[in-house]
Protein backbone atom coordinates (compact mmCIF):
# COMPACT_ATOMS: atom_id res chain seq x y z
CA UNK A 1 0.00 0.00 0.00
CA UNK A 2 1.19 3.83 -0.62
CA UNK A 3 0.28 6.67 1.48
CA UNK A 4 -1.24 9.60 -0.85
CA UNK A 5 -2.68 12.90 -0.64
CA UNK A 6 -5.50 13.64 -2.45
CA UNK A 7 -7.33 17.02 -3.20
CA UNK A 8 -10.34 17.79 -3.47
CA UNK A 9 -12.32 20.76 -4.82
CA UNK A 10 -15.99 22.07 -6.13
CA UNK A 11 -17.69 25.38 -6.94
CA UNK A 12 -20.50 24.59 -8.83
CA UNK A 13 -23.11 22.03 -8.56
CA UNK A 14 -23.50 18.37 -9.93
CA UNK A 15 -25.93 16.83 -11.64
CA UNK A 16 -25.62 13.36 -9.89
CA UNK A 17 -24.75 14.76 -6.38
CA UNK A 18 -26.03 18.37 -5.49
CA UNK A 19 -24.28 21.08 -4.38
CA UNK A 20 -20.43 21.35 -3.95
CA UNK A 21 -19.80 19.65 -0.33
CA UNK A 22 -22.49 17.09 -1.12
CA UNK A 23 -20.87 16.63 -4.13
CA UNK A 24 -17.28 16.23 -2.14
CA UNK A 25 -18.62 14.14 0.59
CA UNK A 26 -20.17 11.87 -1.76
CA UNK A 27 -17.09 11.92 -3.75
CA UNK A 28 -15.31 10.41 -0.57
CA UNK A 29 -17.98 7.66 0.02
CA UNK A 30 -17.37 7.10 -3.60
CA UNK A 31 -13.37 6.69 -3.51
CA UNK A 32 -12.87 3.67 -1.61
CA UNK A 33 -14.58 1.70 -4.45
CA UNK A 34 -11.96 2.61 -6.55
CA UNK A 35 -9.32 1.12 -4.65
CA UNK A 36 -8.09 4.22 -2.42
CA UNK A 37 -8.70 3.44 1.41
CA UNK A 38 -9.40 6.48 3.60
CA UNK A 39 -7.51 6.82 6.19
CA UNK A 40 -8.25 10.78 7.24
CA UNK A 41 -10.34 13.59 5.90
CA UNK A 42 -9.10 17.10 6.09
CA UNK A 43 -11.77 19.81 7.43
CA UNK A 44 -13.59 21.62 4.40
CA UNK A 45 -12.70 25.34 3.58
CA UNK A 46 -14.06 28.12 1.70
CA UNK A 47 -11.82 29.50 -0.97
CA UNK A 48 -12.30 32.06 -4.24
CA UNK A 49 -11.34 30.72 -7.63
CA UNK A 50 -7.90 31.02 -8.87
CA UNK A 51 -7.09 33.00 -10.73
CA UNK A 52 -9.62 35.33 -9.78
CA UNK A 53 -12.33 35.76 -11.52
CA UNK A 54 -16.30 35.97 -11.01
CA UNK A 55 -16.83 32.47 -10.35
CA UNK A 56 -18.34 31.19 -7.53
CA UNK A 57 -15.80 30.14 -4.40
CA UNK A 58 -15.28 26.64 -3.97
CA UNK A 59 -15.42 24.17 -1.18
CA UNK A 60 -12.00 22.54 -0.60
CA UNK A 61 -10.30 19.48 1.21
CA UNK A 62 -8.44 17.17 1.27
CA UNK A 63 -8.31 13.50 1.88
CA UNK A 64 -5.08 11.05 3.20
CA UNK A 65 -5.25 7.25 2.03
CA UNK A 66 -4.03 4.36 0.82
CA UNK A 67 -4.03 2.53 -2.48
CA UNK A 68 -2.15 -0.41 -4.38
CA UNK A 69 -2.56 1.82 -7.47
CA UNK A 70 0.17 3.59 -9.38
CA UNK A 71 0.29 7.06 -9.63
CA UNK A 72 -0.73 7.03 -13.29
CA UNK A 73 -3.73 4.80 -12.76
CA UNK A 74 -4.72 6.72 -10.19
CA UNK A 75 -5.36 9.79 -11.41
CA UNK A 76 -6.62 7.92 -14.19
CA UNK A 77 -9.66 6.89 -11.51
CA UNK A 78 -9.72 10.31 -9.71
CA UNK A 79 -10.36 11.60 -13.59
CA UNK A 80 -13.08 9.47 -14.51
CA UNK A 81 -14.68 10.02 -11.19
CA UNK A 82 -14.52 13.23 -12.20
CA UNK A 83 -15.92 12.58 -15.82
CA UNK A 84 -18.90 10.40 -14.17
CA UNK A 85 -19.71 13.50 -11.55
CA UNK A 86 -20.02 16.03 -14.70
CA UNK A 87 -16.62 17.67 -15.18
CA UNK A 88 -15.88 18.25 -18.94
CA UNK A 89 -12.63 20.03 -18.91
CA UNK A 90 -13.01 22.28 -21.63
CA UNK A 91 -11.08 25.84 -20.42
CA UNK A 92 -8.17 25.88 -17.89
CA UNK A 93 -9.48 27.49 -14.46
CA UNK A 94 -13.26 26.97 -15.70
CA UNK A 95 -15.97 26.54 -12.55
CA UNK A 96 -16.55 22.39 -11.93
CA UNK A 97 -18.72 20.33 -9.85
CA UNK A 98 -15.35 17.98 -8.91
CA UNK A 99 -11.45 18.59 -9.08
CA UNK A 100 -9.51 15.86 -7.42
CA UNK A 101 -6.08 16.56 -7.90
CA UNK A 102 -3.21 13.83 -6.93
CA UNK A 103 -0.76 15.98 -4.70
CA UNK A 104 1.54 13.13 -3.07
CA UNK A 105 2.23 9.68 -3.96
CA UNK A 106 4.14 8.18 -1.07
CA UNK A 107 6.86 11.04 -1.50
CA UNK A 108 7.43 10.40 -5.55
CA UNK A 109 9.00 12.93 -6.85
CA UNK A 110 8.91 13.09 -10.61
CA UNK A 111 10.11 16.19 -13.36
CA UNK A 112 9.68 17.70 -16.96
CA UNK A 113 7.30 15.72 -18.98
CA UNK A 114 6.64 12.37 -16.94
CA UNK A 115 3.26 11.97 -16.13
CA UNK A 116 1.81 12.58 -13.31
CA UNK A 117 4.15 15.20 -12.05
CA UNK A 118 4.50 14.86 -8.50
CA UNK A 119 4.25 16.53 -5.84
CA UNK A 120 1.68 18.30 -7.44
CA UNK A 121 3.63 21.15 -9.12
CA UNK A 122 2.17 24.03 -8.00
CA UNK A 123 0.74 22.84 -4.38
CA UNK A 124 3.38 24.96 -2.67
CA UNK A 125 1.32 28.34 -3.94
CA UNK A 126 -2.07 27.05 -3.25
CA UNK A 127 -3.49 27.61 0.36
CA UNK A 128 -6.91 25.58 -0.75
CA UNK A 129 -4.18 22.36 -0.91
CA UNK A 130 -1.46 23.23 1.91
CA UNK A 131 -4.27 23.79 5.00
CA UNK A 132 -6.49 20.80 4.07
CA UNK A 133 -3.15 18.77 4.06
CA UNK A 134 -1.87 20.38 7.79
CA UNK A 135 -5.24 18.94 9.19
CA UNK A 136 -3.87 15.55 7.97
CA UNK A 137 0.07 15.51 7.72
CA UNK A 138 1.21 18.37 9.77
CA UNK A 139 4.55 17.39 9.69
CA UNK A 140 4.73 16.79 5.69
CA UNK A 141 7.42 17.57 3.59
CA UNK A 142 7.77 18.42 -0.18
CA UNK A 143 9.96 15.56 -1.20
CA UNK A 144 10.98 17.79 -4.03
CA UNK A 145 12.49 20.63 -1.76
CA UNK A 146 12.69 19.00 1.47
CA UNK A 147 10.40 22.27 2.84
CA UNK A 148 7.90 21.79 5.57
CA UNK A 149 4.07 22.32 4.80
CA UNK A 150 4.47 25.09 7.79
CA UNK A 151 7.10 26.79 5.83
CA UNK A 152 4.88 26.63 2.51
CA UNK A 153 1.91 27.54 5.26
CA UNK A 154 3.70 31.01 6.02
CA UNK A 155 5.03 31.90 2.68
CA UNK A 156 1.52 32.94 1.33
CA UNK A 157 0.86 35.74 0.64
CA UNK A 158 -1.02 37.90 3.31
CA UNK A 159 -5.04 37.04 3.08
CA UNK A 160 -4.56 33.96 1.23
CA UNK A 161 -5.99 31.68 3.59
CA UNK A 162 -9.28 29.75 3.63
CA UNK A 163 -12.19 29.73 5.93
CA UNK A 164 -13.01 26.59 7.67
CA UNK A 165 -16.59 25.44 7.01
Amino acid sequence: MVSVIIALGANLPSGRFGEPLATLNATCRLLPMRGIAIRACSRWYRSPPWPPSGQPWYVNGAVLAETLLSAEALLEALHALEAETGRRRQHPNQARPIDLDLIDHGGRVTMGAVWPRLPHPRLQDRAFVLQPMADLVPDWRDPRSGRRLAGLLADLPPGSLCQPI
